[in-house]
């Protein structure tokens, strides 16, 4: 199925922690709150290793209304370094760390809060920051000790990731009426996709095109468009990694990816993070970079409820047995910082259960990847790949867990004439068998897969149907229909 390029702690670490981090291993360290009356809170709490630690800032106003803010602290001394930092601007001297607000995270009413982060390096073994200020106000006065994040940690890669298949027995009723306040975090149970309350749902939603082409489509007015008008469940984020994406500059696409992230989440969507690998097939052409990236969005993403994970996009060209290989390396580095998420791997073939290069679900059924919570990748063009793709992929989800995770309404090519009785006939099945999927693409390209108009992200008007394609009038009516998300 071949497509073209689509156009931390404020205590003292004990000296056994110290060993433990020099002999390198992972070490949870306790949460503290540095409280200050005149203005701010601030949580910090970091995980470290031997030579590197990730740190998570939550910011609290308890002063006067802000539109835009700058957080300062300073390091125990310049042996520690922001090396990639996210939802802020860094900038360091020495010791002293400078964060400054991004544009969609900069206003804070009183009592609001946000939460930044980065990964860093130290060549001393306390990276504790010292003398927070929020805009000048000194966020110190009592410190009290709290549990740092539940969630643990897998220094093996060859260990286990630590979830259990199925969630708490009884988890309360949800108070909101997002997909993500109702379903909480996802699991794999059997061959479906679970909710908290362990019963089998289905996510609809809508894939980006490449964020190094079409950025300007993916602002809140948009964002707000799918969520709210769209009633969409997923967003998926396709972050090429070739074609002038990631390998070109692996900090801001992280970032990039990392500020959508938080934007699904705002608006109670599931993020699902695509490291969009196309040319060259083989995964492992990418498993450096792959590990790299993966560590730094599980780690800055881990405490979130909304992400999932999708490993290789489209593999070709490629065994199944190389496919597998590949991920049994990268799943390890999410799990050793989100033992829970949902880890989708992508199949031979173009993610076509090998169908496309004469093959079939059997070579996947028959060596499962060895991971819990793993489901697996089927890509259709619904005016291209018709009974036999159909026919497949049923036969596969008797077996594995599926995850549709890209789909067009069209020609493999992205072009080509919208085919509404193929397409209907596709997602009719989907629904039936609760498989989740994503549609391609949620953009203005000029091609017929594309949701949006030609120009309409250089404008303002997203919601309605009047800036719409013949595809997009299609799926906004699929994706509005009801979702059915049991909860007992």
């Amino acid at each position: 199925m071949q497509f073209l390029p689509r156009a931390s702690r404020r205590s003292v670490v004990a000296a056994g922690a110290v060993a433990a981090l020099a002999a390198g291993v992972t070490a949870a360290l306790p949460a503290v709150n540095a409280m200050a009356a005149t203005g701010c809170q601030v949580t910090y709490t970091a995980n470290s290793w031997a030579g590197g630690f990730t740190g998570n800032v939550a910011i609290k106003n308890l002063g006067d209304a802000v539109s835009s803010w700058t957080l300062k602290w300073t390091f125990p001394d310049s042996g520690q370094k922001v090396v990639q930092g996210w939802s802020a601007t860094y900038s360091q001297s020495g010791a002293n760390v400078t964060a400054v607000s991004m544009d969609y995270n900069g206003a804070l009413a009183t009592g609001a809060s946000t939460t930044i982060g980065f990964n860093g390096s130290w060549t001393t073994a306390n990276p504790i920051p010292t003398s927070f200020t929020l805009n000048g106000t000194v966020c110190t006065g009592t410190v009290t000790n709290s549990p740092s994040p539940s969630r643990s940690t897998n220094p093996s890669p060859s260990a286990s990731p630590s979830k259990s298949p199925s969630p708490s027995p009884s988890p309360s009723q949800p108070t909101g009426t997002t997909p993500v306040a109702i379903n909480g975090q996802l699991h794999v149970c059997g061959v479906n996709l679970c909710n908290q309350y362990n019963k089998p749902i289905q996510l609809r939603g809508m894939s980006t095109h490449g964020l190094q082409w079409f950025a300007n489509c993916y602002n809140d007015a948009s964002l707000d468009a799918l969520a709210n008008d769209w009633n969409a469940d997923l967003l998926r984020i396709a972050m090429y990694v070739q074609e002038q994406g990631y390998e070109t500059n692996p900090t801001a696409f992280t970032n990039q990816v990392n500020t959508l992230v938080d934007k699904a989440q705002a608006r109670g969507m599931y993020a699902l993070i695509d490291f969009h690998t196309l040319t060259p097939g083989d995964p492992n052409y990418n498993l450096d970079r792959a590990k790299t990236f993966f560590a730094a969005v599980s780690a800055r993403n881990a405490a979130k409820n909304n992400v999932i994970y999708e490993i290789a996009n489209e593999p070709n060209g490629v065994s199944w047995a190389g496919i597998k290989s590949y991920a049994e390396q990268v799943i390890p580095v999410i799990r050793a910082n989100d033992p829970d998420a949902v880890v989708i791997v992508g199949t031979r073939g173009w993610s076509s259960l090998g169908v496309s290069e004469g093959g079939n679900a059997s070579e996947v059924i028959n060596n499962k990847v060895n991971a819990q919570n793993v489901m697996y990748t089927f890509h259709f063009y619904a005016a291209s790949h018709k009974d036999n793709y159909r026919a497949e992929l049923e036969r596969a989800a008797a077996s594995l867990p599926m995850f549709v995770t890209e789909f067009g309404t069209v020609t493999y090519t992205g072009g080509g004439a919208f085919d509404q009785s193929s397409s209907t006939a596709w997602l009719d099945m989907l629904d039936r068998l609760k498989i989740s999927y994503a549609n391609w693409t949620y953009s203005d390209a000029s091609e017929s897969s594309a949701a949006f108009k030609p120009g309409t992200c250089a404008g303002g008007q997203y919601a309605g149907t009047s800036v719409l394609q013949d595809s997009g009038l299609f799926m906004r009516s699929r994706i509005r229909t009801a979702d059915n998300f049991p909860t007992s």
